[in-house]
């Protein structure tokens, strides 16, 4: 199975992108959440972290071979959890995903059935449906991101809310900024000055690091 593709970004729409790598082209279909953070990325060298399926009917004989790309491995690893849920799916799993999966997952953890029905085709009956079968799961995907408690924000050092505002100042979203911070916090030990903060950042944000 192909679990990650890296190359340049030449295409992106709606709801997915193309890869060029070594001569071929990889059509992958994306989460709405990711669209505007690769559509930024268009012409530069991207990293999909990926899953693939069939799609079709087994009856008919016409299975096509479909690929998912996610930014993240943990957005790939919190995808898998969210299809588990009994009338959910891939495609109608990928269309709800239009929010950060940091939001859904603590929303998820919290019980928050009113603002999952805000997600693309999550009724109320589903919405009950993922918090019964997943609350209390995926609590490691909650907070990763602009989710992340109050009381987790107010431990950040001097650093990294430097940091943080200097990468905000230039054009990036706080949720995503806060986002590769955190991460870029649990690679690092040795990160000393906002600089370096920065820098990090961006080779998440680059998928040079994950």
């Amino acid at each position: 199975m192909i679990v990650r593709v890296a190359g340049q970004l030449s295409e992106i729409g709606e709801s997915s992108a193309v890869v060029d790598r070594d001569g071929m082209a990889y059509e992958i279909f994306v989460p709405s959440y990711a669209v505007t953070e690769l559509s930024a990325r268009r012409g530069l060298d991207v990293t999909l972290h990926t899953l693939q399926y069939l799609e079709g009917s087994t009856t008919g004989g016409n299975m096509t071979p479909r690929m998912i790309g996610f930014l993240h491995p943990e957005d790939r690893a919190f995808f898998q959890q969210f299809i588990t849920v009994k009338g959910l799916g891939v495609r109608k799993g990928l269309r709800a995903l239009a929010a950060p999966v940091a939001r859904i997952a603590s929303q998820i953890e919290s019980g928050d059935t009113t603002a999952l029905t805000q997600l693309p085709g999550i009724g109320k009956r589903m919405a009950e449906q993922i918090v019964a079968e997943l609350r209390g799961k995926v609590s490691a995907h909650a907070y990763a991101g602009e989710d992340v408690p109050a009381a987790s924000k107010g431990e950040l050092s001097s650093h990294q809310r430097d940091a943080i505002e200097i990468l905000v100042a230039w054009g990036d979203s706080r949720a995503d900024v806060e986002r590769w911070i955190a991460r870029a916090g649990q690679l690092h030990d040795d990160l000393a000055s906002p600089e370096d903060w920065v820098r990090a950042a961006y080779r998440i944000k680059g998928g040079a690091e994950t």
